[in-house]
């Protein structure tokens, strides 16, 4: 099994987040690494959806948690039997496979009949000394375990035998006369036997190592007459394991795992039942595998490379529960820590694009033109066509570089970029497009930014962003909520705000301020600008 592994952008991701995972996958992959796969944890806005179809790829696989699930397990599959597979088949396999104990039993569409275990069996055959008979047993099931052959003309046809099985002892044929009609005797040379057995309409007349076949061959009768090569105590005790396996297996309520199921779940429902395996349902609740109590023992995790963010705010749900292989990141370090050394590059620069685009230079590769387009793209996304004052001279020359290889003006294409916002959009949802939850010292805030070429025309929405806020604000108890709408012509942010206004005018150094608005020139990054200000103001 291909070992898979995701790699992460941020929640509400932005164009950054986006390309940065499926530029580091692209690389991996490229580099013989196979089974990286580019992800997301939220709605692409819609200047990602934008550049993705304007570029021609697909949006990353959409991520909602990495807890191990059963589909990480490496449960057993066995062989599936049909319902009418005869017993002696379902033994035998179990005693091919001693680490199985128990087969699944399938419909024909290969849902769940039933399992069978090997003490299923073995109860089985103890009651059939107590009460020797069997029920609509296949004829093809009984010549199968039997390596008989039907002795009657072609003409008789036979499609299953039932009755009282009964072993007639070498003696006179008054060994017959306590059985009643359509019993199923088991005899050998006994001539008389055979003869009185057909007069009684026994359903079925079983003759062992016997020279009567030869004699007997073609005979037209009623009663069903097979010859076998076994001696009459084996027969009697294959023609039980003849019997199709669905009379063992049952159809009783199985305690099932569907792969999407998490594994603290399963570990709580194993706990609460007495079965040793359970069966493993794929999407369409078809029979893949079963489940045993020690395959949730050391369960393989989820592997996870994080891009773009380095804190647990940001990353995807049930993080703790996978093995996190690296980081690639240009913010603050946050609060992700492992238990084990992991991959961690974390640079100054203005976008983690510009990080995973040197990587391909340090391993003498070049991204195709499509890809090269799109991390551009993301590039002047981050800087805000390089007036962020998180730019770099190395992300305007990577951004220059991949621009050459697609063919592209980066002026050009930067207008693209910021032409492609829709604000025509719910507040609630162009609110939470490009959001993130920060923890400083004690404070709990969320911070929202939309970069638009317009923000006069946004801002005449403000009172609709100040009721989503509002709602916002007390349904995660945040302290604060703070919109920036940054202009990217003006190169300034309208900060709008909930909360205390003394924190605003302290970490700005403003000296009067008014309702909650307030226009900060020069300000158009959250990271380098916005959350460093609090961060100092709050220790």
């Amino acid at each position: 099994m291909e070992t898979i592994t995701y790699v992460c952008g941020h929640k509400n991701p932005d164009t950054d987040s986006i390309v940065s995972a499926m530029a580091l996958a692209s690389l991996h992959n490229t580099l013989g690494e196979s089974g990286y796969i580019p992800a997301r944890l939220g709605h692409l806005n819609d200047e990602s959806s934008f550049l993705l179809k304007r570029f021609g790829f697909k949006p990353p696989l959409f991520l909602n948690n990495v807890r191990t699930q059963v589909r990480d397990l490496d449960f057993d599959r066995p062989p599936m039997l049909g319902k009418n597979v005869p017993v002696s088949h379902a033994w035998d396999l179990l005693q091919q496979n001693p680490n199985l104990s128990a087969l699944p039993v399938i419909n024909e569409n290969g849902t769940l009949y039933g399992m069978v275990t090997a003490g299923a069996i073995a109860e089985s055959d103890m009651r059939s000394i107590e009460k020797p008979v069997i029920q609509d047993a296949p004829v093809f099931n009984v010549l199968s375990a039997l390596e008989g052959t039907i002795l009657n003309r072609e003409d008789d046809v036979f499609d299953s035998i039932s009755g009282e099985v009964v072993i007639a002892l070498p003696a006179s044929s008054e060994c017959l006369s306590s059985v009643a009609k359509g019993a199923v005797v088991i005899c050998g040379q006994q001539e008389a036997v055979f003869k009185k057995a057909l007069k009684m309409n026994a359903s079925c007349i079983i003759l062992c190592q016997s020279n009567l076949a030869e004699k007997y061959h073609g005979i037209a009768s009623d009663t069903c007459v097979i010859s076998t090569p076994y001696d009459a105590w084996r027969t009697a005790r294959m023609l039980y394991q003849a019997t199709p396996i669905e009379r063992i297996a049952g159809n009783e309520k199985w305690v099932c795992f569907h792969l999407d199921d998490f594994l603290d779940d399963v570990r709580d429902k194993v706990l609460q039942s007495r079965y040793r395996s359970y069966p493993v349902l794929d999407e369409e609740d078809k029979v893949i595998g079963t489940l045993s109590r020690y395959h949730l023992i050391r369960p393989k995790r989820k592997r996870i490379i994080l891009v773009d963010h380095n804190e647990m705010g940001q990353a995807v749900p049930g993080l703790e529960q996978a093995e996190l292989v690296g980081i690639i990141d240009h913010h603050r370090l946050g609060d992700v820590m492992t238990g084990y050394p992991v991959f961690m590059r974390n640079e100054p620069v203005g976008s983690t694009t510009t990080i995973v685009a040197t990587m391909f230079q340090e391993h003498g590769l070049m991204p195709g033109e499509k890809l090269a387009g799109l991390m551009a793209a993301a590039i002047l996304s981050d800087t805000v066509m390089f007036k962020s004052p998180t730019t770099t001279m190395r992300d305007r020359r990577i951004a220059e570089r991949l621009a050459r290889i697609a063919g592209l003006e980066l002026e050009a294409l930067g207008k693209e970029v910021f032409s492609a916002s829709s604000a025509d959009k719910p507040a609630s949802v162009l609110l939470k497009t490009d959001f993130k939850e920060f923890h400083i010292a004690d404070h709990k805030l969320g911070i929202s930014q939309i970069t638009t070429m317009d923000s006069e025309n946004m801002l005449k929405r403000k009172e609709e962003f100040v009721g989503e806020m509002e709602k916002l604000k007390e349904e995660k108890s945040y302290d604060m909520v703070l919109l920036m709408v940054t202009d990217v012509l003006k190169e300034g942010t309208t900060l709008v705000f909930l909360g205390d206004k003394e924190v605003i005018k302290l970490a700005f150094g403003l000296t009067t301020l008014q309702e909650n608005e307030v226009y900060l020139p020069g300000v158009v990054s959250r990271k380098k600008q916005m959350v460093p200000a609090l961060s100092q103001l709050w220790g």
